[in-house]
């Protein structure tokens, strides 16, 4: 699995650059299930950040469900579980949440608030 080049000139910090597309290239299926990523210290080498840096986007991507990790086997592409009950839901409440004028912050709040 190859990454690709994070823009150190971007004000978005180089583990959400690193999650954002590891996540997005996931959900798209250009990483399917079962990928292994590469080790931490690998990625680190590879991108030139720091192994803390790419620890705290594989951490992110962990408690996101988007990977798994396997002990000293690695970390891998976790099976994504699309359901579509969830997703009319999901469809409903965005609807919703725009007609009484929420915000997406305002709307993702009440989300986290009723998990």
């Amino acid at each position: 699995m190859q990454v690709h080049a994070l823009d150190p000139s971007s004000s978005i910090p180089p583990f959400e650059q690193l999650r954002a597309q590891v996540a997005a290239r996931a959900a798209s299926g250009d990483l399917p299930a079962g990928t292994r990523l590469p080790t931490v210290r690998a990625l680190a080498a590879d991108l030139g950040l720091a192994a803390n840096t790419v620890a705290k986007a594989y951490r992110a991507l962990e408690t996101d469900g988007v990977v798994a990790t396997e002990g000293r086997r690695g970390t891998f592409v976790a099976p994504q579980h699309d359901s579509p009950a969830a997703d009319e839901a999901a469809t409903s409440y965005v609807v919703a949440a725009r007609r009484a004028g929420l915000t997406l912050p305002e709307a993702v709040r009440l989300v986290e608030r009723s998990w």
